[in-house]
């Protein structure tokens, strides 16, 4: 198993700075809504943030990442006013220990993973699904790190349950998050790869690549939550932002991007 992320203390010192430097605003200005979100929303969150702007006027300053890390920076005192992640479980954890703004969370999504392969590839994968992995023309093979990425997690679960996992597990590649493990294999880096639905509908990857779906009773669930965080500097725009995406237009984006809302979701 190969783990390509920088080394993680470094990573969290710099992205703790990083938002400290967008949070200091001038005095007079209206401060940004500062959103750490994983890295499944890359493109859902994007356009809602561009359709808030529109009719809110509010500026969002988006960071995309692993939950896992997301949950650590925020302990470490990361100044965000919203937190989107991928498990649920690290938004119950914050709140548990007072980091979250009462009453503030919410269930989002439930998030899917995918085989995807590159359009170029000869690999069968809508064919032979899963078992395709065991293609010997296959050298490497990309999934976000289980450690701290929660589809990280659902991948090695969904190789552990079909009894892949200690057949392929010397070929995996391990990707800070989930984007980088979708930038491995759309780069070529990774022969295919274990990503999220959401990257694999988004417009660049749709047009470059083929998915197949893992069956849902594979892994876990992926349930995902967001909280306002306690202690950021515009609570007000964050829960504003958060109604913006339950309602209407935040929904319709979350749907396009195959995510399913938590109460629709079946499971066998």
């Amino acid at each position: 198993m190969v783990n390509l992320k920088p080394q993680r203390p470094k990573l969290l010192a710099l992205a703790v700075i990083f938002v400290i430097s967008l949070s200091c605003a001038s005095p007079g200005a209206a401060a940004d809504i500062l959103v750490a979100a994983a890295s499944d929303l890359n493109f859902a969150m994007k356009e809602m943030i561009t359709a808030y702007r529109k009719t809110s006027g509010d500026r969002v300053k988006l960071s995309l990442g692993s939950s896992g890390n997301f949950y650590s920076q925020i302990q470490n005192g990361a100044p965000f006013d919203l937190y989107f992640s991928a498990d649920v479980g690290y938004p119950q954890k914050l709140e548990g220990a007072g980091y979250v703004v009462p009453g503030t969370r919410y269930r989002y999504a439930i998030g899917r993973i995918v085989l995807w392969v590159s359009a170029q590839s000869p690999l069968a994968v809508t064919q032979l699904g899963m078992q395709v992995l065991l293609d010997p023309s296959i050298r490497k093979i990309a999934i976000a790190n289980p450690r701290h990425a929660p589809y990280g997690q659902a991948a090695k679960a969904a190789l552990v349950r079909l009894n892949l996992y200690d057949r392929v597990k010397d070929k995996l590649v391990l990707g800070d998050n989930i984007s980088q493990a979708a930038q491995f294999v759309e780069s070529g880096a990774s022969d295919i790869g274990v990503i999220a639905l959401s990257l694999a509908l988004a417009p660049p990857m749709k047009a470059r690549g083929r998915y197949w779906m893992v069956p849902t009773d594979a892994y876990p669930l992926l349930e995902q939550a967001a909280v306002v965080v306690k202690g950021g500097r515009n609570p007000k725009g964050a829960k504003d932002f958060l109604a913006f995406v339950r309602g209407p237009t935040g929904q319709a984006i979350m749907r396009r991007y195959g995510f399913t809302a938590p109460e629709a979701a079946s499971r066998r």
